[in-house]
């Protein structure tokens, strides 16, 4: 996502590159560029115009330090803007009722139900919440079976009447359930429906008014672009929901509803869907968003993903282990399947300033580890622990049985200890109190 935007934005900025100064005339150049990059990406363009006289405002009031060009204040003000644009501060959900009540809206294809299981699992297993899931899509064959799949996946719960086609008596009852078996959050999933179809919007409407939630968000598939930012109009005019979800964000969609939703409806954008998994949902952050727009990463976001999965005893006891030069295939294995659980590798690299458009056009994903599992897994327990066992033999056997040729056996073993040995380099020098220049001293 994003990415042409990217690359149009960065083009504007160089249109500023060599100049010592900003002034009216080469500022006016880059922000019509800036104007141009946005509509294109499916941007309003009334929304794209203001934000570009903001810029340009603000950069002709600014005066440029000896240590800024600018183009690179540019970048700062754009950055500063898009942040605004998209709703400036992160806005969690309303989850303090008991039971706390979600209510799920949205069009027809939106990703609701998936969404609604994402929602549950995050609040499962990151806030401790005991989630029941409620089945209120009454209208769409097997919607109640594919919540009740999805809620396996996970281990939640899931409220559902068979044959009941009165969705405000099923939101109802299942609030009734939730308090009688001691479930503190609730989630309606409800069908999807259009703006224009008077008689699911007064149902909803009534699904709102009967069980009065906590929280009532509108979910939008962000690559329908402008289209859906135009009907969360309508929607938010019926039920005046609390915030907004955007879906299907790793898709190859312009951006326009993440740009621009926010101005549209004056409601926050809460949540992200990044992928298909359960655990690919993201809070939304302007800033850090803004900052993936313009190519600077988001180190931020992909520190936080690696502590979720990386525990503190676990990553000491490594530690210890490298510090012996006891490192061996079942940590480095180990490792791998944690970092395979952040995520995409693609899109875990592009969070790395400068990264992300160093490896556009390279064909990297998760599949790439799978050469290496086979390897390693094709060893015997002894292997494993011992990577100095690797003779010729072995070497043959392990080429064989993970479908490899012993050249590409070899590379990954020299790999392998080049890796042990720059680990132990490393801790001599930690050992010595002469650390990597920029690390800390203790």
């Amino acid at each position: 996502m994003f990415e042409n935007l990217n690359e149009r934005l960065e083009g504007a900025f160089k249109l500023l590159k060599g100049e010592s100064r900003i002034t009216e005339l080469n500022i006016a150049a880059s922000v019509k560029e800036i104007r141009r990059a946005l509509v294109d990406a499916d941007v309003n363009y009334k929304i794209a115009k203001e934000f570009t006289d903001k810029v340009k405002e603000k950069a002709m009031g600014e005066k440029v330090l000896n240590a800024i060009s600018p183009g690179q204040l540019m970048v700062k003000i754009v950055a500063d803007e898009l942040t605004a644009l998209m709703g400036g501060t992160v806005t969690d959900i309303n989850i303090k009722g008991n039971p706390a009540v979600i209510l799920m809206s949205g069009l027809q294809g939106s990703g609701k139900t998936t969404f609604s299981a994402k929602l549950a699992n995050l609040l499962k297993t990151k806030r401790s919440k005991n989630v029941l899931l409620v089945a209120c899509d009454v209208y769409r064959p097997a919607a109640i079976e594919q919540l009740k799949v999805l809620a396996s996946q996970i281990e939640v719960a899931v409220y559902a009447e068979e044959g009941n086609q009165n969705a405000v008596q099923i939101a109802k009852n299942a609030i009734a359930f939730a308090k009688s078996n001691s479930y503190n959050t609730v989630i309606i999933d409800t069908a999807g429906r259009l703006a224009v179809d008077e008689q699911m919007m007064n149902e909803i409407e009534a699904v709102k008014n009967a069980v009065q939630p906590d929280e009532t968000l509108f979910v939008v598939d962000s690559m329908t672009g402008q289209d859906a930012v135009n009907t969360s109009k309508t929607f938010n005019e019926r039920l005046n929901f609390d915030g907004v979800i955007l879906t299907k964000l790793d898709g190859d969609t312009r951006g326009g509803a993440a740009l621009s939703i926010k101005y549209e409806v004056n409601k926050p954008i809460k949540y992200v869907g990044t992928g298909e998994k359960m655990e690919n949902i993201e809070l939304f952050y302007p800033d850090r968003m803004a900052s993936r727009i313009l190519g600077m990463g988001d180190i931020v976001s992909l520190v936080e993903k690696a502590q979720e999965q990386f525990d503190e005893k676990q990553s000491a006891a490594l530690q210890k282990k490298i510090r012996k030069n006891q490192f061996d295939f079942n940590d480095f294995l180990s490792q791998l399947e944690k970092v395979k659980k952040m995520g995409n590798i693609k899109d875990l690299m592009g969070m790395i300033p400068g990264v992300g458009k160093a490896i556009k056009d390279v064909d990297l994903n998760n599949d790439s580890f799978k050469k290496v599992e086979a390897l390693i897994r094709s060893m015997t327990p002894e292997e494993r622990t011992n990577p100095d066992l690797m003779n010729g033999t072995r070497r043959k056997r392990i080429a064989a049985g993970s479908g490899n040729s012993i050249q590409e056996v070899n590379q990954f073993l020299k790999q392998f200890d080049d890796m042990r040995k720059m680990m132990k380099s490393f801790n001599k020098m930690s050992s010595a109190g002469r650390p990597f220049r920029g690390m800390p001293t203790r």
